[in-house]
């Protein structure tokens, strides 16, 4: 039964109280034969009234005859108000029983509900792995020892195929005394089956059936939580700033039941990423972007032909080099081929890696002579790549999904401008403004896009 919470306890227990004083003052009332008071008599009298007059409710002895008598506790008025608070009080009392009862039943119906709906999904889910496991009609068995024994029980004449006695039963992984017994008697032509030791065998393997049942059972129910937790994550991923935030924060309180699952690490990885570009703050950042990191180094350690673990280890390290310097920018930057491109070979038609590879491919060829000096220093082989191979990608990205993303469009009017093109790039341009603002990097390349069109129209 439910309790009732903190303020209708307060409100009862006051009521409680003010109802056993307003019963027990009743009770003296009529007690003294109905009567609100005694008058006493003469001056005394009158001077015990108007003292109750002008303090009321407070008794006032005087002398009068032989005893004292007291004068009244309430006046007139003031005893009608008692009853009425007291008939209030009652009438809330009855209220608050019933609110209470219809409280303990709804809660017991809503008990009964759960508890149904949880053993129908249950036993549906059992008969699913039935068939699964058994797709026709036939008895199970084990035996005690390390190998399993199947009987099927064929319905007529005998089969001819292999692996069956002439008495319809099939036999597999027969490795015990009474199978080699009765593949014996099978070949001298009996067809005699001890029954008592077929319901042995099925004895001794109900709880090892059952217990398979029970783990195939929960393993649905973890993967069909899982699946619709990963729904839920991509539509958070693809929503605002709030959403992402939302998105992020459900993950974490599902990292412990699912750290082990590829398609849960790689998305928490991804979340830490969108918190790196939602937060302006630079330590924030690079907090989000390291924890994203080592997310993924965890999981390619068992998954190192997963693309996308791949592809956001590589956004991650980008975003991680941002705030660093040019040395170690140039470091990140080889980390970064290298794992677009194993990601580009393991999924070679998501548009998302050739447009990462195509910024990389633009980022390179746009080197500043400091860069490429440092780079040159450091590095026998320094990074290279020209604005054609940029080019090539992102055309590449409008080839698999057209209109994947604004900033692409934007990039492609950039290099048909590098390589001197001008009417391409004017066409480019007005296919990405052509596109919504829908994300934050929309909103930036629409920015840009105003920019360049102010700038090149000079």
């Amino acid at each position: 039964m439910a309790r009732p919470g903190p303020g209708r306890l307060g409100l009862a227990l006051g009521l409680g109280l003010a109802l056993g004083a307003g019963l027990g003052l009743l009770w003296a009332l009529r007690r003294r034969g109905g009567r609100p008071w005694r008058r006493g008599s003469g001056r005394e009298a009158e001077a015990a009234g108007r003292r109750s007059r002008v303090v009321p409710g407070v008794p006032v002895h005087v002398e009068a005859g032989d005893g004292a008598m007291c004068t009244p506790l309430l006046t007139q008025d003031e005893q009608v108000d008692v009853l009425e608070r007291l008939d209030f009080v009652l009438r809330n009392i009855s209220e608050l029983r019933k609110e209470v009862e219809e409280l303990r039943n709804s809660l017991q119906h809503l008990a009964a509900e759960i508890v149904g709906e949880v053993r129908s999904h249950l036993e549906e889910t059992q008969k699913v792995t039935r068939r699964r496991r058994f797709p026709f009609p036939r008895e199970r068995s084990d035996s005690t020892g390390s190998s399993s024994i199947y009987f099927t029980a064929s319905s007529g004449a005998a089969n001819t195929d292999d692996g069956e006695s002439e008495g319809g039963y099939t036999t597999a992984n027969a490795e015990s005394d009474y199978d080699r017994e009765s593949e014996r008697e099978s070949e001298e032509g009996e067809d005699e089956v001890s029954c008592e030791t077929v319901r042995t065998a099925r004895r001794d393997s109900l709880d090892l059936v059952n217990e398979d049942e029970t783990h195939l059972i929960l393993d649905s129910l973890l993967e069909e939580g899982l699946g619709q937790l990963l729904q839920q994550a991509d539509r958070l991923h693809n929503g605002d700033e709030q959403e992402k935030r939302e998105g992020f924060q459900l993950l974490l309180n599902n990292k412990l039941a699912y750290a082990d699952q590829k398609d849960f690490l790689w998305r928490l990885a991804r979340a830490h990423s969108d918190m790196c570009e939602t937060t302006e703050d630079i330590d924030e950042k690079r907090s989000y972007a390291s924890d994203g990191k080592e997310e993924l180094e965890i999981a390619l350690r068992k998954w190192d032909q997963s693309a996308e673990c791949h592809q956001w280890y590589a956004i991650l390290c980008g975003q991680l080099s941002e705030h660093e310097s040019i040395q170690k920018r140039i470091q990140t930057g080889f980390v970064f081929k290298e794992h677009i491109d194993k990601a580009i070979e393991l999924k070679p038609e998501d548009p998302k890696s050739y447009y990462l590879l195509g910024r990389w491919c633009y980022q390179v060829s746009h080197l500043g002579w400091l860069e490429k000096k440092t780079a040159s220093a450091l590095f026998e082989a320094p990074p290279t790549a020209t604005v054609q191979d940029a080019l090539q990608n992102f055309l590449r990205v409008e080839e698999l999904s057209p209109g994947f993303s604004k900033a692409g469009r934007i990039y492609i009017a950039k290099c048909y401008r590098d390589l001197g093109n001008n009417s391409a790039a004017d066409l480019w341009m007005n296919l990405a403004s052509e596109l919504p603002v829908n994300t934050k990097e929309d909103a930036e390349s629409e920015r840009e896009l105003e920019e360049m069109r102010s700038v090149w129209q000079e």
